[in-house]
C-alpha cells in the first residue's frame, strides 16, 4: 500500500516486483551457497 500511495495505481506492480525480486535473489544465493559448501555426488 506504501508503493501505492507513493507511486499511484503503478505501484499495484512496482510494490510486488520488489518482492519478488528480494526473494528471487535470496533464494538464488542460497543455492549458490549450498553448492559452495556441500558438495555433490552422483550415485552410481
Amino acid at each position: 500500500m506504501k508503493e501505492v500511495d507513493k507511486v499511484g495505481f503503478l505501484g499495484v506492480f512496482t510494490g510486488g516486483i520488489k518482492g519478488i525480486a528480494a526473494t528471487v535473489s535470496s533464494a538464488i544465493l542460497f543455492g549458490y551457497l549450498m553448492a559452495i559448501f556441500f558438495n555433490p555426488k552422483t550415485k552410481v
